[in-house]
């Protein structure tokens, strides 16, 4: 037994082995490892853990059965609770959650949560367990748009109580967010997403894909022609941002959400029938989570990449983890720096872009240090390829065919934060739609609360 301040160390691959393949970068712990780590719980009365977890699970039991080495108590206990968990386990900011205020974080470090979450739910996926339901069917049905975080956790829970659900999803392959923006080396596609979209099924649940909602059917004709009496928006927010700056419209930019698409979703990586952008030095614009995937990704199609970010390290939107996991595999930050131009060739294509560097002034709105421009800082980085990490917004074709259907100034649909309940009777909301991007956990926790919203609302019924 090692020392119970500080946590089991878990394998990944080498850095300058990873940056040249698409295998996942960690390694996961073995069943030994795993239970030393849980033994390090202190199965706290009051366990601020739950209070940190957007989806409320019962943290301490569940590490608790992994330390008696029951592991499928465990995934039972986890599966209460989440829908997602071989998810969540590798791609959620525990850092900032559950791990943020473990108790053994106060003078040593914080219990692996998300890592034993993690060992949890890939046990019980190599040994063939799947969640459980045994609640009667009550007859009534309910359609979820979108089969991201939020539309997979309201459509399980649904499920669970008993619901008719079906999801309707735009693209060919469910999962959402999942299987287009995550890359393959932090959440593998097949072997992950697809068997928890299966669990989800599992219990019920339809899936039909290739359905663009306010294209292919309206929510009015779901809700007047199809008799689904209840509906569930989860679409996500796929829109991208630019900065709107001179040669943005140069051949070889892209947004992030294009070049993670056609690599994830399209598997380009593997399949040079499928266009993506090799070039041979990226700039990423952007310090998310969303720029790092960007960035290791094109690091992995062989470029040299640079990431531009307008504030300091401290000041990085993107988890600790992913920061660490990019600087090892090679990838440079040029921070305190904005792009101002694309610069292109005779032919259009990107040939660099003129940066200039910043300072940081005054706390703005959102509590940071507002960056400033440096006067005559101006220099230029070559490049072939620039990709606009800048966050997205949700895309207005469900808002705008949907009578009575409320939106704000960012083109989110307005919903209530306690049970997604937006403005139009029997239609709720939740995820990055309402929100605008954020996280997979945060989206999750939306979905959950809609469905409680839901089941509320046809016993109000009743």
């Amino acid at each position: 037994m090692g020392d119970p301040m500080v946590r089991v160390p878990i394998s990944e691959q080498e850095p300058l082995v990873r940056a040249k393949n698409f295998e996942e970068v960690c390694l996961g712990y073995t069943e030994e490892e795993a239970v030393e780590e849980a033994s390090r719980c202190l199965n706290c009365k009051n366990p601020r853990c739950v209070g940190g977890c957007p989806v409320s699970i019962n943290i301490p039991a569940f590490i608790e059965q992994v330390k008696e080495r029951n592991f499928e108590k465990a995934y039972e206990i986890i599966s209460e609770s989440s829908a997602l968990p071989a998810v969540c386990g590798r791609v959620c900011p525990q850092e900032s959650q559950c791990e943020g205020v473990c108790i053994r974080g106060i003078k040593g470090e914080a219990v692996a949560i998300g890592k034993l979450e993690r060992f949890v739910a890939d046990w019980a996926r190599e040994h063939g367990i799947k969640p459980k339901t045994n609640a009667p069917k009550n007859g009534h049905k309910v359609a979820v748009i979108g089969s991201g975080p939020s539309g997979l956790t309201c459509a399980g829970d649904l499920a669970k109580l008993g619901y008719e659900v079906t999801i309707f999803e735009a693209l060919h392959k469910t999962g959402g967010v999942l299987v287009y923006g995550i890359p393959e080396f932090r959440l593998p596609k097949d072997e992950v997403v697809a068997a928890e979209v299966e669990n989800v099924k599992s219990l019920g649940v339809k899936i039909e894909t290739n359905v663009v909602v306010g294209k292919s059917v309206t929510i009015d004709q779901l809700m007047e022609e199809e008799g689904y009496e209840a509906v569930f928006i989860g679409s996500g927010a796929g829109l991208p941002r630019f900065m709107g700056i001179p040669g943005e419209q140069s051949n070889g930019v892209f947004s992030a959400n294009e070049f993670l698409t056609r690599n994830n979703l399209m598997k380009a990586y593997l399949n040079h029938d499928t266009p993506i952008s090799r070039g041979k030095k990226v700039v990423v614009v952007g310090g998310g989570n969303v720029a790092m995937d960007a960035a290791r990704t094109a690091l992995r199609l062989g470029a040299e990449v640079h990431v531009v970010y307008r504030r300091s390290e401290a000041e990085l939107p993107a988890r600790a983890e992913e920061v660490h996991h990019a600087k090892e595999e090679g990838i440079i930050f040029d921070l305190l720096q904005n792009p101002v131009e694309i610069l292109s060739d005779e032919n259009g294509w990107v040939r660099g872009i003129k940066i200039i560097k910043m300072e940081l002034g005054e706390p703005d709105e959102s509590g940071r240090r507002r960056p400033v421009e440096i006067a005559g800082s101006e220099y230029e980085i070559e490049c072939d390829t620039v990709i606009m990490s800048l966050g997205t917004s949700p895309n207005p074709l469900i808002a705008s065919t949907t009578e009575g259907l409320e939106t704000n100034r960012r083109g989110c649909i307005v919903a209530k934060e306690e049970d997604g309940e937006t403005s139009k009777t029997a239609v709720y909301a939740g995820g990055d739609a309402v929100t605008g991007a954020a996280t997979v956990i945060l989206a999750m926790g939306a979905g959950k609360q809609a469905a409680k919203g839901i089941d509320a609302y046809f016993k109000s019924r009743a």
